[in-house]
């Protein structure tokens, strides 16, 4: 199926008169050399899954290498496969907000979202499927649990990389140990419940937020080991100043939280009166 999205609000949608349970969202911009590949790999994990009961959504930002293009030939060769077309390059959490949407609407229990790149194994998608099926309703591929791990970045880079996620999680006060990561499997009921149109961040910053919101609403959050590998094919869009740079926004977060009505109510005390806010937990 292939769909027409202007903008996250303007999006139109095709719903299905039978939804399907299990949807994996793949954001993509100049992936022409990855989305075959991808989809190859992903598709059968998909079906020892839930067999006959998934959804391959590629939320393509109208890629000027035809990445959208190769998303329409292979939605008409698989059924299982479906194409988010949005009329521009409008930042990664937007991608994720239209992604979402369009799963929910479709009948989604559980999202899982990736990146097009393969430094996500499709491999471990079954692994983050069964801890949500298990009770999580947040689950994160993680390269900072035990077990866990990154191939093929030099030394600096995965020392910055750990730093980073470090910072995040002691600034926030949560013991989430890859805050950074993209690799996350979600229960329809914390999409709804945290509401991510209200999320401030975009880009690399919007994984920190939806997962210290889901903290806040007093989800389960459980981190799955996992192996990243560095992209093979095509270019990064994220570069370590960039990645920095967003980082700087991370103090935000706990402020703009503060704002949201159900944030409120998860710190506020019987008697009304704000309660300090506690250091978040979460399982491995």
């Amino acid at each position: 199926m292939m769909t027409e999205c202007a903008s996250f609000a303007a999006c139109r949608v095709k719903v299905s008169l039978m939804g399907k349970r299990v949807w994996l969202t793949v954001p993509t911009y100049n992936e022409s050399e990855n989305l075959e590949r991808l989809v190859a790999a992903a598709l059968p994990e998909l079906e020892r899954i839930a067999p006959g009961d998934h959804t391959l959504l590629v939320v393509d930002d109208h890629s000027p290498d035809g990445t959208g293009d190769i998303a329409d030939r292979l939605a008409v060769e698989h059924e299982a496969v479906e194409v988010l077309h949005r009329a521009g390059k409008d930042g990664l959490g937007p991608a994720y907000l239209a992604g979402f949407e369009r799963a929910l609407a479709g009948g989604a229990e559980l999202v899982a979202v990736m990146d097009c790149d393969l430094s996500h194994d499709p491999r471990s998608l079954p692994g983050l499927v069964a801890a949500a099926e298990q009770g999580a309703d947040l689950v994160i591929g993680s390269r900072y649990v035990k077990g866990g791990g990154i191939e093929d970045w030099p030394r600096l880079r995965r020392t910055l990389s750990r730093a980073g996620s470090t910072y995040a999680r002691l600034l926030l006060r949560v013991e989430v140990r890859d805050l950074t990561g993209g690799f996350k499997c979600i229960r329809r009921e914390v999409l709804e419940k945290v509401e991510p149109t209200s999320l401030r961040s975009q880009g690399y910053v919007f994984n920190i937020e939806l997962t210290y919101r889901a903290l806040l609403a007093g989800f389960r959050v459980q981190e799955v080991p996992i192996t990243f590998r560095d992209r093979q094919y095509g270019k990064s869009k994220i570069s370590l100043p960039i990645a920095f740079e967003a980082l700087l926004l991370v103090p935000r977060l706990r402020r703009s939280a503060r704002e949201v009505p159900e944030v409120q109510d998860a710190l506020a005390s019987p008697d009304g009166e704000p309660e300090p806010e506690p250091a978040t937990r979460t399982t491995a």
